[in-house]
């Protein structure tokens, strides 16, 4: 692994910091005890994987998931990858699944980093949101 990859956090320990976050917060925004992680990726071995598979996980899907309406949006959605200095990229399968859920009313995005990410979730859980700039 290269030391570049080593001096940022994994995808994994970037989402353990949202949801570390969110536990903390949610006196402050009730509505982050509703915030749940889609585990449709991952490392999987073949039966596990078919048996996801089967039960209707689907390839690309966001990461993170708040079902609560704001803002004219039906729900949010986090694509959270890693520090943009890793180059971590999306794939074809989730930049279509962040296309259709955007066309579908829902607030689709991709966060690069946990602090991306929470930027996102305190804008969309403020009473006024103000203009994000992001």
């Amino acid at each position: 692994m290269s030391k570049l990859k080593r001096l940022y956090p994994l995808e994994s320990e970037e989402q353990q910091t949202v949801f570390e976050w969110a536990m903390i917060h949610e006196r402050k925004y009730p509505e982050l005890a509703w915030l749940l992680h889609v585990p449709n990726g991952g490392l999987r071995n073949v039966v596990v994987a078919a048996r996801l598979k089967a039960q209707g996980t689907r390839k690309g899907f966001p990461d993170i998931m708040l079902p609560v309406a704001r803002y004219g949006y039906n729900s949010l959605a986090i694509e959270l990858k890693r520090q943009k200095k890793v180059k971590s990229t999306i794939s074809k399968d989730q930049k279509e699944w962040i296309d259709f859920l955007n066309s579908a009313g829902w607030y689709a995005v991709v966060c690069y980093g946990a602090e991306e990410a929470i930027k996102i979730l305190k804008w969309y859980l403020a009473e006024t949101p103000e203009e994000l700039d992001y």
